[in-house]
This record gives structure tokens, C-alpha cells and sequence, in this order.
């Protein structure tokens, strides 16, 4: 028989079936420390003719130029090819203080075709709240290119109408957090688990002693912890290096329904069930077998025994071991040449059936 090659990409998630350890600070974070996002509005002038000629251009442009006290007579033109009018962004990181750099992303808002070579003017970088927290100025980076023909073609090689300004804007205000509050910790994790928080807890308790940490929920677990702030961090940095035990995740199926692709969780199972798909049939038999008692006390055991048959019009039909797991199924589907979607309807035939216990998320 000749094999038809695969045609969905299939990744199963071949993680060791034990519990494996991960360090708090990869797993969670501190309630009150995060980053906060930063954004303004400016021009950047020295273009190479590449600039805009939009209405809110050259009104910020003649805005500009009153500022410094110049004043254009009525009916003068502002159009300037060598300005652009920019959209700015910035990430102020947790704990920074007036003085220090962060980098900037400058992108273009009107019809600019290229900021290369252009240079940010002083402009404001504010906060949700509409608080100024950085002033931004210097000379883009920019790593795209972008040629016009005379026929008004165009091609670009990556993207040249957005640069950055690395340490480019100066931190003015800095924002505050409860960091040094109250007589508690709280530690957020970045994927909610009651098992990963129980063992949080547990990992915490076992070494500062009973009590010290609380789980308050799925996500977060309060820590009582010293207020001075030196001893604060130093107790932080002693919890966020503690290797904890992860809780096994859900069992999943992620079907990305452009490209094919089935990544199929660890704990997913199936029943016995039978889907027929076109010309395909897929059969899933459940023949459980009595285990030998150890003499002379011993029970007989009811072992569970799964066969997986894969049957098409050619006749084609395959049968694995005990034990066979979805992965199985899929690559049996594979061989017999079944296109992604034949894969995609199977499993979710299967998940309708109630043969699935698993969630299928389609990407």
C-alpha cells in the first residue's frame, strides 16, 4: 500500500506525565508591579521628500512654528514634503524613576511614504489619565525600504513608515504602586489553576512556615511579608526563585483552521465511538481485559483496551495497541491521505459524541 503523505500538521505536546517545577516569577507576578503604557502625538521633519501633505499635518505644522513665535501671512503655504505627522509609543516600565531612558515607537499617521532619516521633534508622551510622564525627541531608526516607480507603482521591503528611538524619551513622573503597602504580598499567576495556586501555597507555607501564604482564589495567592522596604525586596526575592510544581492543564485541542494545524494536549483521551466521514470511517472499540489475581489473596483487575480502526474505500484498515491515544487516530487519518478539514470534522464529531474529553479551541 502506498502511503499518502500528511497533509494536517500535527503536534502532540509529548510532556513527561509527572509533575514538573517552575520558578514563581515565571508563573506569576507581583499585584501593583506592572507596566504602564505611554502615548503622544508629534511631527518628524528632515525627510527626504517622503513626508505627508494631510490638512492635521500642517496644522500641527503652522502650530509648531507659533510656539516659536513665527507667524505665516494668510493664503501662505504650508505644504512640506519633508514633515510627517507620527503617532507615539512607549512602555514605562514598573519602578522608573524621573531621569531615566525608555525607547519609543514612532509611527506615521497620514500618507508619509517613508520616515527614514527623519528626526522626532520635543513631543509629550501621556498616560491613561492624561498625565505627562516622558518627553520623547531624537533620530528614527528605521529598518524597512520603500521604492516608488513613475507608473506609480510601489514595493516595500518590510516597513518604512515606522521607526524607533532607542532610550528616546526621558521619564518626567513616575507612577505609583502599592508596591510598599500594607503588610502583604499578592501574587497574580499568569494562567489560572487551582492545583498550581494550592501548590503555591504549599511551597511558600513549607518554608517561611503555616499561614504565611493564603490562596484567595484560582489566580491569587496573598503573602503577609515585612514592611520595611529593603527587607521587602529581599523576602521578594527570596519567593520569586521557589520552584513550584505546575497543575496539569485542561486537556485541549487547538485546531488552526487557515494553516491545518492540530496541537493536541497531553491529558486528551477518547471513548469508544465511530465517525464516518465521506469514504472515511474511524472506529474506536473498547475490549477490556481481566488481569491474573497475585495467589492467594489477591483480586482480578479490569484493564481498559482500546483499538482504533481506520477504514476508507481501498480496503485500507489499521489497528494499534492498547492504549492508543488521539494522536494515534489523527495519524491514522493522516496516512490514508485525509485532508485538514476530514482531521478538524472527525474531532469535532467525536467532541459532539461525547467520545472527546477535551475542549477544541479553532484558532
Amino acid at each position: 500500500m502506498k502511503i499518502k503523505s500528511c497533509l494536517a500538521f500535527v503536534v502532540l505536546l509529548s510532556v513527561a506525565s509527572s509533575a514538573f517545577a517552575e520558578r514563581l516569577k515565571d508563573i506569576a507576578s507581583v499585584a501593583g508591579v506592572r507596566d504602564n503604557q505611554l502615548f503622544g502625538y508629534g511631527l518628524v521633519i528632515g525627510l527626504n521628500g517622503t513626508g505627508d501633505d494631510t490638512d492635521f499635518t500642517n496644522q500641527s505644522f503652522i502650530s509648531m512654528l507659533n510656539q516659536f513665535g513665527i507667524t505665516l501671512p494668510d493664503g501662505a503655504s504650508t505644504d512640506a514634503d519633508n514633515v510627517a505627522a507620527v503617532s507615539l509609543t512607549a512602555t514605562l516600565p514598573p519602578f522608573s524613576k524621573p531621569g531615566q531612558a525608555i525607547d519609543v515607537t514612532v509611527s506615521s499617521l497620514g500618507n508619509a511614504s517613508s520616515l527614514r532619516g527623519g528626526t522626532l521633534l520635543l513631543s509629550a508622551l501621556k498616560g491613561a489619565d492624561g498625565q505627562v510622564y516622558a518627553i520623547a525627541q531624537g533620530n528614527l531608526v528605521v529598518g524597512g525600504l520603500g521604492t516608488n516607480g513613475n507608473d506609480g507603482s510601489r514595493q516595500a521591503v518590510t516597513i518604512p513608515t515606522v521607526g524607533r528611538i532607542p532610550n528616546g524619551a526621558t521619564v518626567e513622573k513616575a507612577v505609583a504602586n502599592s508596591f510598599n503597602r500594607g503588610d502583604t504580598l499578592t501574587f497574580n499567576l499568569n494562567r489560572p489553576d487551582f492545583t498550581t495556586a494550592k501548590q503555591v501555597v504549599d511551597t511558600i507555607n513549607g518554608l517561611l512556615g503555616p499561614g504565611v501564604a493564603q490562596s484567595l482564589d484560582a489566580t491569587s495567592i496573598r503573602v503577609t511579608a515585612p514592611r520595611d522596604p529593603s527587607q521587602r525586596v529581599t523576602f521578594l526575592s527570596v519567593l520569586e526563585n521557589l520552584e513550584v510544581e505546575l497543575g496539569r492543564e485542561r486537556a485541549k485541542i487547538i485546531v488552526n483552521s487557515r494553516t491545518g494545524t492540530i496541537i493536541i494536549g497531553q491529558n486528551v483521551t477518547v471513548s469508544p465511538a465511530a465517525v464516518t466521514h465521506g469514504s472515511l470511517t474511524v472506529t474506536i472499540m473498547a475490549n477490556p481485559e481481566i488481569g491474573q489475581p497475585d495467589l492467594p489473596n489477591g483480586q482480578p483487575t479490569l484493564a481498559p483496551r482500546q483499538e482504533i480502526q481506520t477504514d476508507e474505500d481501498s480496503g485500507h484498515m489499521f489497528v494499534f495497541n492498547p492504549g492508543a491515544s488521539l494522536n494515534d487516530i489523527v495519524r491514522a487519518v493522516n496516512q490514508v491521505g485525509a485532508a485538514p478539514g476530514d482531521v478538524m470534522a472527525i474531532l469535532e464529531g467525536l467532541k459532539q459524541a461525547g467520545a472527546l474529553n477535551a475542549d477544541v479551541v479553532v484558532i
